[in-house]
């Protein structure tokens, strides 16, 4: 029973570390996409502005769906998804469809990601053992995004960008035979009420129309009408979702679970969280390969140890940490690491990009803070939820990383564009990520913080709001 339970947590993870990895792993190919299809370094960042978009726009549908048609059949079904998009994408003999099949493979990580935490979840007891056990979980997910820069500076090098895309084919192919045989059917904690599509709709319309506004925030002078009507849409069809969501008997998804203090401190976070590291995988593509010099192979090689460090926190440090301290303190943790990282690499950009500098900050960042934190907000997201209710938590969690993986990054680009130094990457960027780190330490410290210390923090903002 042990062995099998071990078995399908493999499975899940599997599932999730590819449609993490293939987050990063884009961002070292688009040199040579670029030069492929003759198009701007602009253009190609929408391989991945599109991924996050479908991947964040259609998770709480991915998770809805998870509990309503059950964990297993929706497993395998974004796993099909995706594993056929990514031949698609590694097949490409066009820009256009090079895009639409990535736009596809975030529709298909949607519904992977939410029913593998369910399928986790349901399938650990209450307690330790599943704590132990999302912690294996979401550190497959932290090392798929920490280490695809290495993995896809390496294979584009070495191959070719295709492979990028089509190493997910044999990878899931495999897992999708084994989760038909293996993964038990779901019909226990099924949820049977109807799907509000409608709400479903308004979600992702809002949602995509909201991070294409803000990503073309850049573009306003030459479409204004365009970048401004697509921010007021996006607020107008939100707000009215809001509306609907509250007098809808079935809504897609339920506000009353926003009264648990952890979801709601999990999803600030992991906005936060989602805006910092997908920013940062941005800018530590541009800093080693623009402004240091290196090719994607160096750079992929020099990623590699901070992959290996992320498996080994994982495996070592992280079970001892969640033993001793609960997830929203674990959190705090990884967080404190993350703005650690961030001071380092503006130390570096500000003082001659010191390799040993930026390496303490890809260590802080990728090789320790993002599996801490991922793990940490996964578990915090979920704690107090209903078995009925584990892959809408999931999903909302997941929705909130990557809304604020699309808006954080568009920030980032659009102040990038204020950068008056001779380099890429300036430091205006990099305070950006300060910024998210400190918001997300902020709202950790006040859930960890007792109610005797709130009132003397309260107190003290008050008195500098006063001065």
């Amino acid at each position: 029973m042990r062995d099998k339970k071990n078995i399908i947590l493999i499975l899940a993870s599997i599932g999730t570390f590819v449609e993490a990895l293939d987050i990063a792993i884009i961002n070292l190919t688009i040199p040579a996409i670029q030069e492929q299809f003759n198009i701007s370094y602009g253009t190609a960042q929408w391989l991945q502005t599109l991924y996050v978009l479908f991947f964040g726009g259609f998770l709480i549908i991915g998770g809805k769906l998870s509990d309503q048609l059950g964990r297993k059949k929706i497993f395998i079904i974004g796993a099909i998804i995706f594993m056929f998009t990514s031949l698609g994408a590694g097949l490409s003999t066009s820009f256009n469809s090079l895009a639409l099949f990535r736009a596809l493979q975030g529709f298909g990580a949607a519904f992977i990601m939410p029913s593998a935490m369910s399928i986790v979840i349901n399938t650990f007891s209450e307690g330790q053992e599943r704590n132990k056990a999302v912690g294996i979980f979401s550190s497959f997910a932290a090392i798929g995004s920490g280490s695809g820069l290495s993995i896809g500076g390496i294979i584009t090098t070495y191959l070719s960008w295709q492979w990028v895309f089509l190493i997910n084919v044999p990878i899931l192919l495999i897992t999708i035979i084994l989760a038909y045989k293996i993964l038990p059917t779901d019909e226990k904690n099924i949820n049977h009420s109807r799907t509000d599509f409608l709400s479903a709709i308004l979600l992702i319309a809002g949602l995509l129309t909201l991070t294409y506004g803000t990503h073309e925030l850049i573009n306003i002078n030459e479409s204004p009408i365009i970048v401004i009507g697509s921010i007021v849409f996006s607020i107008f069809v939100l707000v009215l979702l809001s509306y609907r969501l509250k007098i809808v008997r079935s809504p897609l998804i339920d506000l009353n679970l926003f009264k648990y203090k952890s979801l709601l401190t999990a999803n600030i976070a992991f906005f936060c969280l989602g805006a910092f590291f997908i920013g940062f995988l941005f800018l530590i593509s541009l800093v080693l390969q623009k402004d240091m010099g290196y090719n994607s192979a160096l750079t992929g090689l020099i990623m590699v140890p901070f992959s290996v460090m992320s498996a080994l926190i994982a495996k070592f440090v992280l079970p001892k940490i969640s033993k001793r301290l609960n997830s929203a303190k674990t959190s705090l943790i990884g967080w404190i690491f993350m703005l650690v990282g961030a001071i380092s690499l503006l130390l570096a950009i500000s003082f001659g990009h010191s390799l040993y500098i930026v390496m303490v900050g890809i260590a802080c960042i990728s090789g320790i803070g993002m599996t801490i934190c991922f793990t940490g907000l996964s578990i915090l997201g979920v704690q107090d939820m209903k078995a009925s209710n584990f892959g809408i938590a999931s999903s909302f969690t997941n929705t909130s990383y990557f809304l604020g993986g699309g808006l954080g990054l568009s920030f980032i680009t659009l102040i990038g564009q204020f950068n008056t130094t001779n380099f890429v990457v300036g430091n205006l960027s990099v305070v950006a990520l300060l910024i998210f780190a400190l918001l997300a330490l902020i709202i950790l410290i006040v859930n960890t913080t007792s109610k005797k210390y709130k009132k003397k923090l309260k107190g003290i903002i008050n008195v500098v709001i006063k001065f």
